[in-house]
C-alpha cells in the first residue's frame, strides 16, 4: 500500500510528507535530418538540444521567421559594417538579450567575441549553464561573410 502525505488540516501529522522531484530532459529534433536505419530521424537531448537551440537563435536574422520578426540574434549586420562602428560589447549585448528572451532552458554566464576585420568574421564563444542540470557548456560560433 502506498503512503500518502497529509496536511495539517487532515490531522495526521505523524506521517512525514513525501518529497518528489521530476527529472527533466530536453528533447529536440536533430536539424541535420539524418535518418536512422529504421527510417526515423535522430533527436538531440539535454545539453546538445540546448546548444543547438542557442546556435539557431544567434544565427537567425531579423525578419527571417514569419509572424515573429524580432526573433533571433541578428548578428549579420556586424559583418557588413566598418570595424569602427561597433565593438565586442555590442555583439555580447545582442547575444545575451536574444538568448535570454528566447531560450529559457539556458542562462548565459559569459560571451567572448573576437572580431577579425581583415577576414570579415567574428568568432564567438558562448558559455552558458543549463537550467535543469546546472551543467556548464561552451558553444563556439564563427560568423563569416559568404561572398
Amino acid at each position: 500500500m502506498s503512503t500518502r502525505a497529509y496536511s495539517i488540516e487532515d490531522g495526521n501529522l505523524s506521517v512525514k510528507p513525501i518529497v518528489t522531484s521530476q527529472a527533466r530532459t530536453y528533447n529536440d529534433i536533430d536539424l541535420s535530418f539524418a535518418k536512422k536505419t529504421n527510417g526515423d530521424i535522430f533527436k538531440k537531448t539535454d545539453a546538445a538540444a540546448v546548444k543547438q537551440s542557442i546556435k539557431n537563435i544567434v544565427l537567425t536574422g531579423r525578419y527571417e521567421r514569419p509572424f515573429n520578426p524580432y526573433f533571433g540574434g541578428n548578428l549579420g549586420p556586424f559583418l557588413f559594417n566598418l570595424d569602427t562602428e561597433f565593438d565586442e560589447e555590442d555583439i555580447k549585448d545582442r547575444i545575451i538579450s536574444s538568448v535570454s528572451n528566447y531560450e529559457s532552458r539556458a542562462t548565459i554566464i559569459e560571451v567572448k567575441s573576437v572580431i577579425s576585420p581583415d577576414f570579415n568574421s567574428v568568432d564567438v564563444d558562448i558559455i552558458f549553464q543549463i537550467v535543469a542540470t546546472e551543467e556548464v557548456e561552451t558553444l563556439n560560433i564563427s560568423l563569416t561573410r559568404l561572398r
